[in-house]
């Protein structure tokens, strides 16, 4: 049969009692040993008997570190219960003032966009139109910083591009010069090629043979006699008797260039 369950109440048989407590002391300080190795836990026991008797187990640390440490986590632990219950005090006597000056500020906004004026006075209707215009000259002041601040940048934007404009305007001149020296560059190269051509024309012309001029017959006049000379006729304009015993002048040349001698001077 199993051990039936044990009824928690005090013994009350002294020698019993006494029995129970040795038993149970002896098993609570194992399991305590049992606990502090197995979970590398720090543990401290500390029983009193009915006698007064202390028994007491700790673990490697000393039982006064222990005792300090739980007593610094007791106080800690009152303080954060006594902080936590004061602020929930607090947020419950702070929650309607903090309603109250929501509910001002929000009227505050309406009346500066100009609504919920009439239960306004006055006073502080005018406070009310101080406060928008010192709200409208900070504004405007701003706005024309920005403005000044807009314009800077565009001049700046705009000498910028005055500059680049400049020097593309320069470069494009500068390459304009360079097309035109390479057009006269190329313009005098093509004069040297003709020149070279044309002489090298002319010094094929002067290798060429001269055309013969073609032969004409000579008309007879009235002084001159039909002989035959191998078959052809002989113009004679004057005989030797005409000239009685003078020299007789030398024939008359041709003083007529060809036209090949003068290709090279036209």
């Amino acid at each position: 049969m199993g051990r039936g369950k044990v009824q928690l109440k005090r013994i009350e048989n002294t020698i019993s009692r006494q029995v129970t407590f040795s038993k149970r002391r002896t098993g609570l300080l194992k399991k305590a040993h049992e606990i502090s190795v197995l979970c590398d836990a720090d543990v401290a026991l500390i029983v009193f008997s009915t006698k007064g008797k202390l028994f007491e187990y700790s673990t490697d640390s000393s039982m006064e570190r222990i005792l300090d440490r739980y007593e610094q986590y007791t106080v800690a632990e009152r303080q954060l219960n006594g902080t936590n219950s004061e602020s929930q005090e607090n947020w419950c006597v702070e929650y309607p003032k903090l309603a109250a000056r929501i509910e001002v500020i929000q009227r505050k906004l309406r009346n500066f966009t100009g609504e919920d004026l009439g239960p306004l006075s006055l006073r502080e209707l005018q406070n009310l139109e101080q406060q928008l215009d010192t709200a409208l000259k900070r504004i405007r002041t701003r706005k024309n910083q920005l403005m000044h601040e807009s314009i800077s940048e565009m001049h700046k934007k705009q000498k910028a591009l005055r500059e680049l404009n400049n020097s593309l305007a320069k470069q494009v001149k500068e390459n304009g010069k360079m097309l035109e020296e390479e057009h006269d560059q190329v313009q005098v190269v093509g004069r040297q090629q003709q020149t070279n051509q044309g002489r090298h024309n002319s010094s094929t012309l002067m290798l060429m043979p001269p055309p013969q001029p073609p032969s004409t017959p000579s008309l007879p006049t009235s002084r001159s006699t039909r002989k035959p000379c191998s078959g052809g006729f002989q113009a004679r304009g004057a005989t030797d008797g005409d000239y009685e015993g003078r020299p007789r002048p030398p024939a008359a040349k041709n003083t007529h260039m060809p036209l090949w001698m003068l290709s090279p001077f036209g």
